[in-house]
């Protein structure tokens, strides 16, 4: 498809459009970006345009960001995904770069990005659907998962208790030690995501509070999954969440946050 190849993307050159306006200003910065990317001019200037092209003509409109995209410009399914999520990440006016997140690929940031179109927008069902908006609701409710730091010795017991066959003694030693710093990093982010300072942090507030903890602990990435795994399933366990839209908000909430940390870690 010739439209599809003229709208092609290169990962690297898009990572240094992130959290940018899309001004004539930045157009002007085109010739740093393709020194630090060994990509032509004329591909940086071209896949600039596309990009700001494909931000006005679907940033007001209703639905799925991703087929409208898709329809106007004819491009693959993989190819309006990545838009999307461009797209998404300029609406939601993310930080993307803060010096501890410089390192970070335009890869990293798809993967829980598009996790967050999926599961943090409105339902499809909603007549407010259109994933380059959250639902509020959502975020509301999320300030409820407070609920856990109340039983959070019940928490930190069973969790403990399932993870101690599968971690190696100085793992696990750090999680007895470091149960109430890592959980409540998770449920802090959450209650405070409602904020539209906080949520443009989201990334950043992950990295900080939640990946470099554990980097610091030396805890490897199967541990890291496993930990999360567990720690979801045995707080829907203990039937804290009495309401079952809290419950349904934490599911949707750490179904991101497994998605970004199986990603950035």
């Amino acid at each position: 498809m010739i439209s599809s190849r003229y709208y092609e993307i290169d990962d690297i050159v898009i990572r240094e459009f992130l959290g940018k306006k899309l001004s004539s200003k930045h157009r002007k910065d085109l010739d740093e970006v393709s020194e630090k990317t060994s990509i032509a001019i004329k591909s940086c200037r071209r896949q600039f345009d596309n990009v700001k092209r494909v931000f006005k003509a679907v940033e007001e409109l209703q639905g799925s960001v991703i087929q409208n995209i898709s329809s106007i410009f004819l491009l693959s399914e993989d190819l309006a995904k990545k838009y999307g999520v461009i797209v998404f990440i300029a609406c939601m006016r993310f930080e993307t770069s803060k010096r501890k997140l410089q390192m970070l690929t335009f890869p990293d940031f798809y993967e829980p990005t598009l996790c967050i179109m999926n599961k943090w927008t409105y339902p499809k069902s909603s007549p407010e659907f259109g994933d380059t908006d959250l639902d509020r609701e959502f975020l509301l409710e999320l300030r409820e998962v407070r609920v856990l730091l109340d039983k959070e010795k019940d928490h930190k017991h069973i969790v403990c208790q399932k993870l101690k066959p599968e971690f190696l003694e100085k793992t696990y030693n750090s999680l007895e030690v470091n149960f109430r710093l890592l959980s409540r990093a998770i449920i802090g982010i959450a209650y405070n995501l409602h904020h539209n300072r906080d949520l443009r942090g989201f990334f950043l507030e992950v990295v900080e509070r939640i990946i470099d903890p554990w980097r610091l602990l030396g805890w490897n990435k199967t541990d890291v999954m496993n930990f999360l795994k567990v720690y979801i399933s045995c707080a829907i366990e203990l039937d804290i969440f009495q309401d079952a839209e809290v419950k349904k908000a934490w599911e949707r909430y750490m179904d991101v946050i497994t998605t970004s940390v199986k990603q950035l870690y």
